[in-house]
């Protein structure tokens, strides 16, 4: 049985008083105009943004809708006209923080909430921080080059959101590592992605799903106000009941204009099943406009709970998959999934370099596709074709560094690169093209822009300072003056402007990620001097810990010593002390063992005193400078260096020595740093190029000289020591 609202009135009037009924026309009265005031109140279904939700899909399946989503998505040929998306990521972390503040109000209130406004709540420092890393990571000029998707519903975003959107929707905001990288792969089966839109996969997984958050957020907020406004009509209904009073028809009718809010009719159904029979009417009406809207009270229960299951399990993926791409290794996904980074290394035998060199690679090929017809990857093949061809001259060749040509670099970033972009018809942006045109002539130009930068200052100088009133002769004297200060000013500005311009350039490096290997053996050499005993023991301490930090690979470690200067050839206390530092060097061998190819890791070379007849005493030769000389000639097999036996033994000569490293006494080499240098040193790019005809390197490096930083020295300690930053 169905009651029309006048009946429902009708049947309630019976039970009320009149001065009642006025006090409820007038709390309807200001319903009335709030529910205006809010479109229909929350009660009403607003409408609100569905969430990026779609079919839940597995591995393989995901992986076909990667090669459909691919052909379906056309990119316009204008990408820096796209729609800008930070406005909307800006819009979306106020709408959370409101929601949040929302949530939090009604937790102080003591209010029953979801678990969902519960996973906010307690882990909205987590969105906060991925509002904060998006537009850290996507700066305009960044987000202007993405390929923008050329129609649907995300018409002028970017093409990776696109992509993102879809793998966020089929995986209800999961994030799976290896599912995401095969469906990228499956989506670049058909349509590879730029350099610049695999680095965006994570921000716009950020941003999707901060977009995800904020429609659920609004959901969460509108439902629970919608369960509020049903709980205050079940208040007043209930107090009818118990009061006997009030037109429960009038109060009902206001409802009749819109559809109800699935929330807002189960907290009802929920507050008024099983009352007292009066408000039985109330319940039959709820039932007629739930008819109206196609469904049931049992229907809408059961979909409001599926909803808010749903729902909860949403959030929390969200909350957990912001916190999984917080700290997942995005470098090692790219590479995994780059196409470029396959063409360049996969079945190619080039050596690999560290990963700051592989993206100044990836940043060339992305600057010369940008510049020319050619995509990413055909940049690389052709690269990689050139390095190819070479490397069969470069075997032959009777030069150590003939092999530079042979790596995909030279063509990228080195001398190759000018001849690479005549063949890619690669147009020069006018700014690289005023760099290039400066640095030509360096030197020349760069002391033409001071002398014009000096006359510039000294013309305005002149000008205001009224130096022209006091004739000619005041002029010039004047002029003379000041020419000293603004040549040093423009000297200032002129080196702040090209440090500006060219920046620090850090050197291509190979990886070496299993240590130094035995084609590249090492030996790192300490030059000091032999005082006294604690200088000794202090100098061993200090080998071992050098070893300590540098440990992988080839590595050998050696004191390159001398005994202070003095008056004769031998003087008390030199064997005492040269048998301290043998019998160190001994202890450092039996505590740590061999080197890989069996021979002692650490090692002791010393000089006998010459005499010097300038110093008029015995010294080291050439002192540290002599030290390293000669170490340089014994190693390459050189039989009259002036170092001496050990103990009665001769010097143990390492074989095949390709490098040295040289540390002073005071300076501390950080984990690692050895093998970075090495592997600086062994990149193809870098390897010296002696020009016979100039008598010099010509390209390349033969001594390379790493940044020394200072350290606070410690409370026993009163000086700086150093520190070797490779």
């Amino acid at each position: 049985m169905f009651l029309t609202t006048a009946e429902l009135d009708s049947l309630c009037m019976r039970r009320t008083r009149q001065d009642d009924v006025e006090v409820y026309g007038l709390k309807l009265l200001i319903l009335r105009n709030l529910v205006r005031k809010k479109h229909s109140g929350a009660i009403a279904l607003p409408q609100l943004e569905e969430p990026i939700r779609a079919e839940l899909f597995s591995s393989e399946r995901l992986e076909q809708h990667g090669e459909s989503l691919a052909v379906a998505q056309r990119v316009t040929t204008t990408p820096r006209k796209g729609r800008p998306l930070l406005p909307r990521v800006l819009d979306n972390g106020r709408v959370l923080l409101e929601s949040y503040r929302a949530i939090a109000r009604a937790i102080r209130e003591e209010r029953v909430i979801t678990p969902a406004a519960e996973w906010l709540v307690d882990n909205y420092h987590i969105v906060d921080e991925q509002l904060r890393e998006i537009h850290d990571d996507l700066p305009s000029g960044y987000y202007r080059e993405l390929p923008k998707l050329a129609e649907g519903h995300l018409q002028g975003y970017p093409r990776v959101y696109g992509l993102a959107w879809a793998f966020v929707a089929h995986t209800d905001s999961r994030f799976d590592p290896e599912m995401l990288r095969r469906f990228v792969r499956a989506y670049q089966r058909v349509q590879p992605l730029t350099i610049g839109e695999l680095w965006a996969v994570a921000i716009t997984l950020r941003v999707v799903l901060v977009e995800n958050l904020r429609r659920l957020a609004e959901r969460i907020v509108h439902d629970r106000a919608a369960r509020q406004e049903a709980d205050a009509l079940a208040d007043r209904l209930l107090d009818l009941v118990n009061r006997s009073i009030g037109p429960a028809a009038t109060i009902l009718r206001q409802f009749e204009g819109a559809p109800l809010a699935p929330a807002f009719a189960v907290q009802l159904v929920q507050r008024l099943r099983d009352q007292d029979p009066v408000i039985t009417p109330a319940l039959h009406w709820l039932e007629r406009q739930l008819e109206a809207q196609a469904t049931t009270t049992d229907e809408i229960v059961r979909l409001e709970h599926q909803q808010q299951a749903a729902m909860n399990v949403t959030v929390r993926n969200v909350i957990t998959s912001m916190r999984l791409i917080s700290a997942f290794d995005w470098a090692e996904f790219f590479e995994s999934v780059s196409l470029v980074d396959s063409i360049l290394w996969t079945d190619t035998g080039f050596a690999a370099p560290d990963f700051v060199t592989r993206d100044r690679y990836r940043g060339a090929i992305e600057e010369l596709s940008r510049g020319s017809a050619h995509d990413e990857s055909e940049v690389a093949r052709r690269a990689v074709a050139h390095a190819k061809r070479s490397r069969g001259t470069a075997q032959e060749a009777a030069e150590p560094a003939a092999g530079r040509r042979a790596d995909p670099g030279y063509y990228l970033i080195a001398s190759g690169r000018v001849a690479f972009e005549q063949e890619l018809g690669f147009r020069m942006p006018i700014k690289t093209w005023l760099r290039r045109a400066y640095l030509t002539n360096a030197t020349s130009r760069y002391l033409a822009t001071i002398a014009i930068v000096s006359g510039f200052i000294l013309t305005l100088f002149l000008l205001y300072s009224g130096a022209a009133e006091v004739g000619v002769a005041g002029l010039l004297f004047t002029s003379l003056v000041a020419l000293v200060p603004a040549s040093d000013l423009a000297v200032a500005l002129v080196n702040r402007e090209v440090t500006e311009l060219l920046g620090p350039r850090v050197l291509p490096r190979l990886a070496l990620r299993d240590g130094v290997p035995a084609d590249l053996r090492t030996l790192v050499v300490v030059p000091m001097l032999l005082v006294e005993h604690d200088q000794i023991a202090e100098q061993i301490e200090r080998l071992e810990v050098h070893y300590l930090a540098n440990s992988d690979g080839d590595l050998q470690f050696a004191l390159l010593s001398d005994w202070t200067d003095a008056a004769e050839e031998s003087m008390p206390g030199d064997d005492e002390l040269l048998a301290a530092a043998v019998a160190g060097i001994a202890q450092l061998n039996r505590h740590h063992g061999l080197a890989a190819d069996g021979s002692e890791r650490f090692l002791l070379f010393h000089r006998r005193r010459l005499w010097n007849e300038s110093e008029r005493k015995w010294i080291g030769w050439e002192r540290k400078r002599g030290k390293l000389h000669e170490l340089n000639r014994l190693l390459r097999g050189a039989p009259d260096t002036t170092f001496v036996p050990a103990a009665g033994n001769a010097p143990i000569v390492p074989s095949d020595v390709r490098y040295v490293i040289t540390l002073d006494a005071d300076t501390r080499l950080p984990r690692g740093a050895a093998c970075r240098l090495v592997g600086t040193m062994a990149h193809p790019l870098n390897q010296p190029r002696f020009d016979p005809r100039v008598g010099r390197v010509v390209e390349g490096y033969a001594l390379l000289q790493p940044r020394v930083t200072p350290t606070l020295p410690t409370d026993r300690q009163g000086s700086l020591f150093q520190r070797i930053s490779s």
